[in-house]
């Protein structure tokens, strides 16, 4: 009994060994190519919320791999800095508009269309006396 148990933990040990090492031409793991980024950021327009969150980084041994995060932050840190320069841009435009219009009369309005405003000359406070009030000293 014990040397029937000793050649089957043999054969055990054999047959899981030539399974490991592939003992024959073909390889039993075929080896995998790593992931690659298969869903990049659109190039051809601006990149939208849709567009972030649809993109899937590719898993590598450690976490993500580092080229597709740092092109992806990349990408999504121009499209960022390009929007603020446009949105500086159109608010000083604006500002210098309203800067603009609140001097003049609309000018493109018909002369029917504008407001009429007559001028007045500003309220005076009345004047005080040139002399000193004797009672109070003033």
């Amino acid at each position: 009994m014990f040397w029937f148990l000793l050649l089957a933990m043999v054969v055990v040990v054999a047959a899981v060994t030539l399974a490991v090492v592939g003992g024959g031409k073909s390889a039993i793991l075929q080896d995998v190519a790593p992931e690659q980024l298969t869903d990049p950021l659109p190039t051809t327009r601006p990149v939208g919320r849709a567009d972030v969150e649809a993109l899937r980084l590719p898993v590598a041994a450690r976490g993500y791999r580092m080229a597709d995060v740092d092109d992806a932050l990349g990408r999504l840190g121009a499209e960022l800095a390009e929007r603020d320069a446009r949105i500086a841009e159109l608010e000083s435009a604006l500002a210098g508009a309203q800067a603009t219009r609140a001097g003049r009369p609309d000018l493109l309005k018909e002369p029917q269309e504008r407001p009429q405003t007559a001028w007045h000359a500003p309220e005076q406070p009345p004047a005080e006396a040139p002399y000193p009030d004797e009672e109070t000293g003033r």
